[in-house]
């Protein structure tokens, strides 16, 4: 938690987003809903930073889309946030009990991998910034599969106490950052489920993986937990459907041990791998992405020193089974082009 915060700016902050959750009960969920993506559209008006940002970003992972689908995508990316944080979040203890759930969740196209999680061996549950990760956690605990999650506590000590009372209502058990190293130990001695959202940038010093054409730097950690406890992971999310408060869970993966018990490099290979998944999901659903967050804003150390990509690197690109050739050729391509231009942009300097 941040240190010296003001508790008046503490209670500024607490009692408003208070008021607003009583508020947003008088109305509907739809109009709810809408005026939540009213305000994303403000805020992608307005943050012009932000904006361009998430349309540089859009424009990147689809390099064959028009401008104006580019633009299109991003703002309705932002909207999706404001609704997720303003609406979804504040109805799901209301909405997902126990009973209600199958008004708002469709697990039909996931039944099949969800039945690994009543196996009485722990799973690591992966997810991005993609559809409502923060949903995805805590439904899996209402229907049944207890899941403890890694989140960073907030700077806020009131919005987080109340927020975090809100998520485990129903089972959801969230761990934060810092010290959870000895609470994941427990857990998995248990034999329970971990979940993470898996897509932030590690800074210069991640693992740096393939993520829509581009390398990403990604952490080591979960790839680390599953290699030193031979643990499965699936890769999951929770699409909005038709636009309201309506969800469909989608599994694109599972990794098993036996996958990477060959590879002559197991952490890239499970690293690369979920973060492949991951990029599916979002391929799903664009405009359910959070594109408006740094995702490839570290480099590797070779396009920082505008060098080629080092040997051992594309020999590990090219040991990716789900990439075809032209796919790994383009990748390295596009990080010797990066470096290049950096290399270039020192020189004038």
């Amino acid at each position: 938690m941040a240190r010296h915060r003001s508790p008046v700016r503490n209670w500024i902050e607490y009692l408003p987003a208070r008021a607003a959750a009583s508020i947003l009960q008088c109305f509907s969920m739809d109009q709810n809903l809408e005026t939540a993506a009213w305000g994303g559209r403000m805020f992608y008006q307005l943050s012009s930073k932000r904006r361009e940002r998430a349309i540089s970003n859009v424009q990147s992972a689809f390099p064959e889309w028009d401008i104006d689908r580019c633009r299109l995508t991003a703002r309705r990316s932002i909207e999706n946030m404001f609704q997720l944080a303003s609406v979804d979040a504040m109805v799901m203890p209301r909405l997902l009990t126990p009973e209600r759930w199958p008004e708002f969740l469709d697990f039909s196209h996931a039944a099949a991998h969800l039945k690994r999680l009543m196996e009485d061996r722990t799973m690591l549950f992966i997810t991005g910034h993609c559809g409502n990760w923060e949903l995805l956690g805590y439904g899996m605990s209402v229907v049944g599969y207890p899941v403890a999650a890694l989140a960073r506590p907030l700077d806020n000590p009131l919005l987080n106490n109340w927020l975090m009372g809100l998520r485990q209502a129903h089972g959801l058990k969230i761990l934060t950052k810092w010290g959870a190293t000895p609470e994941m130990q427990k857990i998995i001695e248990n034999n329970e489920h971990i979940g993470f959202i898996a897509d932030q940038n590690a800074g210069d010093s991640g693992i740096f993986v393939p993520f829509f054409g581009r390398l990403a730097s990604t952490y080591k950690s979960i790839g680390l937990l599953a290699m030193r406890y031979q643990l499965p992971l699936l890769v999951g999310m929770a699409e909005r459907i038709d636009g309201k408060f309506s969800y469909r869970v989608h599994i694109q993966d599972a990794i098993e041990p036996e996958d990477w018990a060959d590879q002559e490099d197991p952490l890239y290979y499970i690293t690369a791998r979920y973060i492949h998944g991951i990029e599916q999901l979002i391929r799903r659903a664009p405009e359910q992405y959070l594109w408006m967050h740094r995702r490839w804003k570290s480099r590797p150390r070779h396009e920082r020193r505008g060098e080629q990509v080092p040997a051992a690197l594309e020999a590990q690109i090219r040991s990716l089974p789900w990439l075809d050739s032209d796919q790994q050729e383009l990748i390295i391509e596009r990080s010797n082009r990066d470096s290049l231009g950096k290399a270039g942009a020192r020189a004038v300097s």
